[in-house]
């Protein structure tokens, strides 16, 4: 199943010091120091981007595709997150960034704000979702939902079973287009521009669903620089697509706003998603509705992969939207034909499991909770693994020995070194006996 995981996140360990910082950092511990060089383990990873963040040697890298990939396609369309609205400074409308997209060799320009608008039409008229245990969780961040593969795989069964907006823009996009100027829809590339390496993750190893309707996915910093350039050029009013709360789905808080769900709580940040999540898992927010977790502080606006800093592309962001309609209306017409739920239920990512056989996993688990505590339980990171518990998971799966905790060492080497003065001593006594014995045969002699 591994080896079927696409990951953006990526290590170029020419580059990479071994400093840890990307170490203590790594949300699911996805992350080992061995031999001067980090190493990562793709059953873990979420492709968060927290350690590109954190690396200050740049040796952690997202791949995303190149422009060059335009290419493939006789026609394509741009898929812009809404984010990127607010990485230009003199941007004076949404209008002048979709022209620039024109302008820089897209056919058509297809808001994914437009299908945030779709995903909170069909969430909030579905009369058959049901409240599990805990409140339902937004699917949008593909981050929060391998997290919770990864961390809180009882929690699957609360994620909205709706494909992301992303997904939903892309095939309403590539149909629409297809219709209108009567082409093949194979010749049809959708090219979602993303703030986030997690997003290229989605398109190329999908969860809920086979195959992702995104053609490829381009990084908000690669296209930065062109576009820039051609939002200078005249520009045509384009149809207002999307509406205030579907541009403002960028935003944390967004989603919950669109949704109009005044039992909600939207929160940002891994390490603060993770401790709401921890609390959902314990039933301690049974009496909330609807649960907005976004990976990144401020929501997509700060993402790895993003040019402007999130706050300042926040403001940018609720400024351009101010004028835009609270609402878009849609036609059944307009939608028929259209899916937008899962094709199955998220599962778990089960190549944690310690094994297979059950009885087995049982026998490891009890000597990973033996040797964590007979280790320090200083999560120092000096072994290479985030903490004293992941070293013991290290050990019982053979990717690690004791040795490998300094601690350990010290002690093991203090005992070593009390042996050889030991040693040392008796066998001092032992010449000095001799000495003696052949000093009395000399005398006696």
């Amino acid at each position: 199943m591994e080896a079927s995981i696409f990951h953006s996140v990526t290590l170029d360990q020419t580059k990479c010091k071994g400093c840890t910082n990307c170490l203590k950092r790594c949300p699911t511990e996805a992350i080992r120091v061995h031999d001067g060089k980090a190493q990562i383990i793709g059953a873990k990873c979420i492709d968060c981007g927290e350690c590109i963040r954190v690396c200050a040697y740049h040796a952690k890298v997202a791949v995303t595709d190149p422009l060059s990939i335009l290419d493939k396609y006789k026609y394509k369309i741009a898929l812009p997150a809404p984010t990127l609205y607010g990485q230009f400074k003199k941007l004076e409308s949404i209008d002048a960034l979709l022209n620039g997209l024109l302008n820089i060799g897209f056919d058509d320009v297809y808001e994914v704000a437009k299908g945030a608008d779709i995903i909170t039409k069909n969430v909030k008229e579905d009369t058959t979702i049901q409240k599990k245990r805990g409140p339902l969780i937004s699917s949008a961040c593909p981050t929060i939902i391998r997290l919770i593969q990864v961390r809180f795989p009882e929690l699957l069964e609360n994620i909205v079973n709706y494909i992301s907006p992303m997904e939903a823009a892309a095939k309403i996009s590539k149909k629409e287009f297809a219709e209108k100027h009567n082409v093949d829809i194979k010749e049809i590339g959708a090219f979602f521009i993303t703030p986030c390496p997690s997003k290229a993750t989605a398109i190329k190893s999908p969860n809920g669903f086979d195959k992702s309707a995104v053609d490829g996915a381009i990084s908000i910093l690669d296209i930065y620089g062109s576009l820039s350039a051609a939002l200078n050029m005249e520009i045509d009013e384009l149809p207002k697509r999307a509406s205030k709360h579907g541009v403002r789905w960028a935003l944390s808080g967004g989603e919950s706003d669109a949704l109009d769900n005044g039992n909600a709580i939207s929160v940002d940040g891994i390490n603060n998603v993770i401790e709401v999540l921890e609390a959902i898992e314990d039933g301690k927010l049974s009496n909330i509705d609807f649960f907005e977790g976004l990976a990144c502080v401020g929501g997509c606006v700060g993402g790895a992969l993003a040019f402007e800093n999130g706050f300042i592309a926040r403001e940018r962001i609720k400024k351009l939207s101010e004028n835009l309609p609270d609402a878009v209306p849609y036609s059944k017409e307009e939608m028929a034909g259209f899916d937008f739920k899962l094709d199955y239920p998220i599962k778990p990512n089960e190549v944690l499991q310690l094994d297979k056989d059950f009885s087995i996993a049982i026998k490891k688990l009890e000597q990973i909770e033996e040797i964590t505590a007979n280790l320090p339980g200083f999560d120092c990171g000096s072994c290479g693994a985030p903490s004293c518990r992941a070293l013991a998971e290290d050990i019982v799966n053979k990717r690690a020995g004791e040795m490998d905790c300094v601690f350990k060492l010290r002690e093991k080497v203090r005992v070593l070194a009390q042996e050889m003065i030991d040693f040392s001593y008796e066998a001092g006594l032992d010449s000095e006996k001799n000495d003696k014995s052949n000093n009395d045969e000399e005398v006696d002699g």
